[in-house]
Parts: structure tokens; C-alpha cells; sequence
């Protein structure tokens, strides 16, 4: 996983661009209490003494690292492969789609199981087995998972979906149909449209604008270039293979040694594309949808990548500003102003920089009244420096949420594979809790003003163009664009 949303996504796991679409409420929403920061302790120094468990590491001669975690409270084992050069940001142009639908299709058949027979051993050992990879990410994952009681059938079955798969022409026929209609179902979807223009603006002609295959390149897609995607870009030197639960490191890894043997190392070496700098002009954009009754705005541009020094501060601004239910953006359209069920703001950071966001679905009706609300909370975080109270309140909801992820096994595995995939200092996870405390106001004004900048933001509006342009041009000019992604005459 290169691809880390906001805060605490373990290693493996690919976030959507876009929020699921709301519906826009009736009216406004029943008078809520406005948040109040008094009196608010600060974060207490015992809960910033974090010591996690040290993941131990292994090297296997094909130069695949392995990371093993103990924890024998439960009879369970959870394998994890972040393999660097799988995913769909290195897909060829003219395929894109090659690495999310070949991940899908590692599990519909082997050199000597068919689909049916894998999904029903899979079911009989009450296992988890399947690929992932996505369209906007350097890595592609392979996860598997069951009890440990019967981990050498499971683990077995997945070697072989891992290693073997056959890439059968008539299940790639089946599932290139389900993905043609996706394909056509998505541009119905406001969110969705509004992911797609929001990429295109603040990534131009870089890999990162494309979020979504095409009809054409899905239909350039063969099982002869799946098994290419497999056999060249999974190779086992940029692979980290994390395991946890009920295992010991002197019984796991002569069966790992044993099962990846076959797995040789190979000369890819996967080449990352440069990172796309901020769009340096404010552009305007509306996907039109006539008679739409909502319109869905997103706004923003490239912010940082996973390593940078600014990652921790900006953060504790994503929580003040627009994280979740108690932040700004939320009380102010939706609390205060009944514009929407929901607004938020999010950043994305992984191996290249990606961009922060604010978005909300809001009606339409309402679209001057939000747009004017989102750049007074974003001049608001920018000009203004953040209460004493306000800003301790956001890095305990920050620390209280990475203390309780770490009862999860899984979790505790995903910060060891994404401190190893980003070379992050050994005791990163330990200190994490003490570097948010320390967090100032200050701090927060700093990366706002760097990343949060106004006069090149990128804007986005999914609804009804007669509507909305005339508001949207207040902004800046505004280029209307259609749902299949062409400029409307």
C-alpha cells in the first residue's frame, strides 16, 4: 500500500477518492448544541508512552522482507503482501485497468482448481484468500487469513491462487462484462463524476489523474497480459510479507522459506513516476446533470507525500478542519447551516504526494451558501490561529483513536509494513502519540497557509449546470463538462 489516507490506513488497504454520494436532506436538521472547548485537559503523558510490539524481521533468499507479530490470544493468522510495482499507476496507458481486474482474476482459477473448486475450499476452511490492487497506487496486496489450527491447508490453497493463477479466458469473459457495466453504472454516479474531473484538474496529464479504467482499455485487456502483470511486476525483492497472530517466528518461516521457494527474485525494479506538483491556476469545473436536486462540490489540490515532515501537523489541521462529525466544516453546513447531511475534509499521502480535499453533497438551492462556507472555513484555518481548547480537543480525538486501533492485530501488523515500506525511523509508532501532542497552533496555520492555498485551488461542481454556473463563475471561469467527461458545447 503506498497510498496513506489522513491517518491510521494499515498497509494493504486502498481508500476510494470519493466519499459514498448522500442524498441532500429535506430540510434542515434538528438544532444541535455548538461544541464547546473549556477547561479541556491536555493529552495525558502516560497515554503518550506507547511501546508497540517489535514486528520481527526476516530476509528469504528470493529478497522478499518478511515482518512475523506474535499474538496468541486468539487461534487466528493474518497474512499481508504490500508488493511495490503491482499496481495500476504503472499500468500501460492503453490498459488501464490491467492491474485491478488481473488481481481480481487470481482467484477464479489455478493451473488445477477452477473458481468454483477454490471459492468452496475457501468456505470449507473458513478462510479469507483474495489480490487487490488499484488504479491510483504503485502496490498491489495479497491477503490471506484463517485459524491456525488448520493454517497449512489455507496457506496452501493460497500459494497456489498466489503463485499459480491461470487467468482462465471464459472467467475473464464473465468478469470484463461486470466490469463494462460498472463502467457505465459509475458515470451515473455524482461522486464518482466528481473524483474523476477533481484528479483531472489537480493531476493534469500525470498517472495520478486517472482514477478509473475506460471501455477501451478494459477491452484491450488479454489473459496473456494478465499473466504478464503477474509473472514481471509481482516480484518477490519488492515484496513485504507481514504475518500475524497465533504463530512463533521458529515455526513460520521454515514454511514460508519452503512455499516461496519456487518464487524467484527477478531484475523489475518498478520506476516512480515524478511527483505532480500543485496545479498552478485556479480552474472551475461543472459536470452537468440536468434536473439534479443536489450538487456535489469538491475543492483542493496536491498537498504532501507519507514521508514528509508535514505530515503529523497536517494531520491535527485535517481533524480541526474537517475530519469528522465535531469538526468545523461539519457544524458549520451542517450543524449551523442545514446545507447537507455531511462535509468533510481529508488528505491523501502515500509513495507521491496526493492531494487534500474538502467535499460535501449539498442541494442545490443551497450551493451559494455552501461554496461561501467552505472558503470562510478554509481562510478561517488559513488567517486565524486555532484556539487553545479547540486544538487540544482535535489532538486527543487523534491520540484516543491511535490507542484504541492498537488492539487490533492487523493494525499493529499495518503500521510495521507501512513503517518498513516508508522508511520511517524504527521507533515512528512509538513517538507518534507525543509528536501529535506537540502539535501548536502555529504548526497548524503553518501547513495551512502552505498547502491549503486559495488562489490556485481546484473546484469541482457535479449538478445542474443552468443552475450552478452563474454561482460558480464567481470563482473563476468555469468550463462545463458532460458525464461522459467531454467539454459540453
Amino acid at each position: 500500500m503506498r497510498k496513506a489516507l489522513i491517518f491510521l490506513l494499515p498497509a494493504g488497504l486502498w481508500m476510494a477518492w470519493a466519499q459514498a454520494p448522500q442524498a441532500p436532506p429535506a430540510g434542515p436538521p434538528p438544532a444541535a448544541k455548538k461544541e464547546a472547548f473549556k477547561n479541556v485537559a491536555p493529552v495525558s503523558k502516560e497515554v503518550l508512552k506507547v511501546k508497540l510490539p517489535r514486528a520481527q524481521e526476516a530476509q528469504l533468499d528470493n529478497g522478499m522482507t518478511v515482518l512475523i507479530l506474535e499474538d496468541h490470544r486468539l487461534p487466528q493468522i493474518s497474512i499481508s503482501m504490500d508488493i511495490r510495482g503491482g499496481g495500476g499507476l504503472l499500468d500501460p496507458v492503453e490498459m488501464k485497468g490491467l492491474s485491478t481486474n488481473s488481481a481480481t482474476l487470481m482467484r477464479e482459477g489455478t493451473a488445477t482448481l477452477t473458481s468454483k473448486q477454490i471459492a468452496e475450499q475457501v468456505d470449507l476452511l473458513a478462510a479469507s484468500i483474495g489480490a487487490s490492487s488499484s488504479n491510483t497506487t504503485m502496490s498491489s496486496g495479497f491477503a490471506m487469513s484463517g485459524l491456525s489450527d488448520n493454517f497449512d491447508k489455507w496457506f496452501a490453497l493460497g500459494m497456489d491462487v498466489f503463485l499459480h493463477p491461470a487467468f482462465p479466458a471464459d472467467e475473464w469473459a464473465k468478469l470484463k462484462q461486470r466490469t463494462l457495466l460498472g463502467l457505465r453504472q459509475q458515470r451515473t454516479n455524482p461522486a464518482f463524476l466528481a473524483s474523476e474531473r477533481f484528479n483531472k484538474l489537480v493531476f493534469g496529464d500525470h498517472p495520478q489523474s486517472a482514477i478509473s479504467a475506460t471501455p477501451a482499455t478494459v477491452e484491450a485487456i488479454t489473459p496473456e497480459a494478465m499473466k504478464k502483470w503477474h509473472d514481471e511486476r509481482l516480484a518477490p525483492q519488492n515484496t513485504i510479507l507481514g504475518i500475524v497472530g497465533d504463530v512463533t517466528a521458529a515455526e513460520i518461516l521454515p514454511k514460508l522459506k519452503a512455499a516461496f521457494a519456487g518464487w524467484k527474485k527477478t531484475g523489475y525494479k518498478p520506476v516512480q513516476p515524478p511527483d505532480a506538483p500543485p496545479n498552478p491556476e485556479l480552474h472551475v469545473a461543472i459536470v452537468n446533470r440536468p434536473g439534479s436536486v443536489q450538487t456535489n462540490l469538491v475543492m483542493g489540490n496536491v498537498a504532501i507525500d507519507r514521508r514528509s515532515a508535514d505530515y503529523v501537523a497536517m494531520n491535527v489541521m485535517n481533524q480541526v478542519l474537517g475530519a469528522g462529525a465535531s469538526a468545523r466544516l461539519f457544524n458549520n453546513l451542517r450543524e449551523d447551516k442545514g446545507y447537507t447531511y455531511g462535509a468533510y475534509s481529508s488528505f491523501a499521502a502515500g509513495m507521491l504526494p496526493g492531494p487534500w480535499q474538502a467535499s460535501s453533497e449539498v442541494r442545490t438551492d443551497v450551493t451559494e451558501g455552501a461554496m461561501r462556507e467552505f472558503f470562510n472555513e478554509l481562510k478561517r484555518i488559513r488567517e486565524e490561529k486555532v484556539p487553545a481548547g479547540e486544538l487540544e480537543e482535535k489532538k486527543r480525538t487523534v491520540v484516543a483513536s491511535f490507542a484504541l486501533s492498537l488492539e487490533s492485530p492487523a493494525t499493529l501488523l499495518g503500521y510495521a509494513i507501512q513503517r518498513k515500506d516508508y522508511n520511517l525511523p524504527e521507533d515512528y509508532w512509538d513517538t507518534y502519540p507525543a509528536k501529535i501532542s506537540a502539535v501548536t497552533a502555529d504548526d497548524v496555520q503553518r501547513v495551512a497557509r502552505k498547502y491549503l492555498t486559495l488562489d490556485n485551488i481546484q473546484i469541482v461542481a457535479v449538478g445542474d449546470a443552468v443552475k450552478i454556473k452563474p454561482i460558480l463563475e464567481k470563482y473563476g471561469k468555469v468550463v462545463v463538462y458532460d458525464v461522459d467527461g467531454k467539454v459540453a458545447q
